[in-house]
């Protein structure tokens, strides 16, 4: 693909880490929509594109190869699909759906149409992330014995209650899981492989308005690799995340926005995390624009994308094993 030209569905919070990643491509953005029609005028007057309040009538105007996909967590898999389905490339935000059926579902019809299906997972791009994995390959820790996952955040009740979408299984898919630690369990997954089985509980402790999960614990195996994990969104703050890989020879830790390899000889190597885009929240970090140029550059070299459809089907698999050793 030589002259992309792209489309934003979706202007929530997150639709503006797309639009800045796009400009600094000099990638044109040709056409915005999202149900509420004055927030579609207002930011294709800030963009200079067209505006639609519904994807049918976008995708019959055309104009766009590549779709953005900035939705609530329901829309994921059937706007993806019917987009695909119109010939578009894809890039959807976490989590690729709410279901392994529908990930599914989104790879075959990539499949059946021949067009790109990317998964945002933007963590995987940040300096910490990369050390960490490029570490591990390289064999220098020695055999992986362990490992463990930390995210202890605040959400309040107002947090769910000014939105229609969160707190409810059937569009959320899920709470602290599927939301706010994908990204802790998808690094997991990127540094140790495919997780074949899952001990879980998870409950509601402080959240009486939601349908959801505000707690989760378990045990997941990689082989005989066991890593434990605690999550909630019940913490008094936003804690700094914390993903630690225990091996032979020392351990590799990400915590927030630092990642410190410390060998058991006594050295140490550290990589910190870039700040968030200006509008950004500062736990995005500014990976989207690493990602979104690795998702073109691919376009453009019809090469294989870093992180596909079966990458994210990977990390969907987890969450949703989790949810059903749960259950």
């Amino acid at each position: 693909m030589n002259q992309p030209k792209a489309a934003i569905i979706g202007l929530g919070a997150i639709y503006g880490m797309h639009a800045r990643a796009l400009a600094s491509l000099d990638i044109p953005i040709t056409a915005v929509c999202d149900k509420n029609a004055d927030l579609a005028q207002k930011v294709a007057a800030e963009l200079n594109c067209k505006a639609f309040t519904n994807l049918t009538d976008m995708l019959s105007e055309g104009g766009f190869n590549v779709l953005h996909i900035c939705l609530p967590h329901h829309l994921h898999a059937p706007v993806s699909i019917q987009a695909m389905r119109g010939g578009c490339h894809v890039l959807v935000e976490k989590p690729m759906a709410t279901t392994v059926k529908d990930a599914k579902d989104m790879i075959a019809a990539s499949k059946e149409h021949n067009v790109y299906l990317g998964v945002i997972f933007q963590n995987r791009y940040n300096p910490g992330a990369v050390l960490v994995k490029e570490t591990l390959q390289s064999g220098e820790l020695g055999a992986v014995k362990g490992g463990f996952i930390h995210v202890t955040w605040h959400r309040g009740q107002d947090y769910y209650t000014n939105s229609d979408w969160r707190g409810k299984w059937a569009t959320e898919g899920g709470g602290v899981l599927i939301n706010q630690s994908i990204h802790s369990f998808d690094l997991m997954n990127h540094f140790l492989g495919e997780p074949t089985s899952i001990k879980a509980s998870i409950a509601n402790r402080a959240h009486p308005l939601i349908e959801v999960e505000d707690v989760a614990e378990g045990l997941i195996s990689y082989g005989d690799i066991p890593v434990s994990f605690y999550v909630s969104t019940i913490h008094p703050y936003n804690a700094p995340v914390r993903v630690e890989v225990v091996c032979e020879n020392g351990k590799a830790s990400v915590i927030g926005a630092e990642a410190e390899i410390l060998f058991s000889d006594g050295r140490k190597v550290t990589a910190s995390k870039a700040p968030a885009q200006p509008g950004g929240k500062i736990y995005w970090g500014s990976s989207h624009d690493k990602q979104i140029a690795d998702f073109y550059n691919s376009l453009k070299n019809g090469t294989p994308l870093a992180i596909n459809g079966e990458q994210g089907l990977r990390t969907q698999w987890l969450i949703n094993g989790i949810y059903n050793a749960a259950k």
